[in-house]
């Protein structure tokens, strides 16, 4: 069954940075970064360029191919403000400004490609779902460390978050359209979730501690009655072409 993730190339932004400053980021070990936006444009710190390009193109990590080392390792302080505007640029306006800047600023040069790759399917266990109707309480995702505690969200979500986790799309096949309370727990496998999934430098190495907790896989099962099935599907791939890094302001 073939399943397709879509890359937001959305085209020439009819507005573009008027004013953009980009600075290598102070030295930083506990790999923390902000994305902001503010009127009229955004300020980030602590962001490497394999970032800017997830956000700037609407992907996982797993979906940017190419380029040297250093994308995934330097960080970039930037604020960039488009001159007559006053208000909060909405994400979906945003993304084709961060194309233009990203590749003005460090003369990225992409192409896409359609590849067929593993897949997940998020679907029912036979005895259905166990996810909880929510009962009123406020939208809440917290993710954590071997857990995740959700209020007022839906399958889809998850299916995304299970995504950015496992470095592999996942898509919502379990027809559940509402919105639902549920707590996942279980004890992640190395390399599960961490840094680079959401395109930050890796951690340095933690001690293993051996535990008898479950599998994501067998969590989602027994905790929430929802299964990931391995399948095939295509899936677009940015790969870069040519970078380099941005000269002094």
């Amino acid at each position: 069954m073939l399943a397709a993730a879509a890359i937001g190339l959305l085209g020439q932004s009819s507005k573009e940075f008027d004013v953009v400053s980009v600075k290598p980021s102070a030295p930083d070990e506990h790999n923390s970064f902000m994305f902001r936006p503010q009127p009229g444009g955004i300020r980030v710190a602590g962001m490497p360029l394999k970032m800017l390009v997830m956000q700037a193109y609407d992907i996982k990590a797993f979906q940017v191919s190419g380029g040297p080392s250093w994308i995934a390792t330097e960080r970039w302080d930037i604020l960039a403000k488009a001159d007559g505007v006053e208000g909060i640029i909405p994400m979906a306006e945003m993304r084709p400004m961060l194309q233009a800047m990203i590749g003005d600023r460090f003369q990225l040069k992409v192409h896409t490609e359609t590849r067929e790759m593993p897949v997940y399917g998020l679907v029912l266990e036979k005895n259905g779902s166990k996810l909880i109707a929510n009962a009123g309480a406020a939208r809440q995702f917290r993710p954590g460390n071997g857990s995740l505690i959700v209020k007022k969200g839906g399958t889809a979500a998850l299916a995304t978050w299970l995504s950015q986790n496992l470095g592999r799309v996942v898509i919502d096949r379990t027809g559940l359209k509402g919105e639902y309370d549920y707590t996942l727990e279980w004890t992640p496998d190395p390399g599960e979730g961490g840094p680079e999934s959401i395109g930050l430098p890796p951690e340095a190495p933690r001690p293993h501690v051996d535990t008898n907790g479950p599998s994501i896989f067998t969590a989602l099962q027994e905790q929430l009655g929802l299964r990931l099935v391995s399948q095939k599907g295509t899936v677009e791939i940015i790969v870069i072409d040519r970078v380099q890094r941005p000269s002094a302001n």
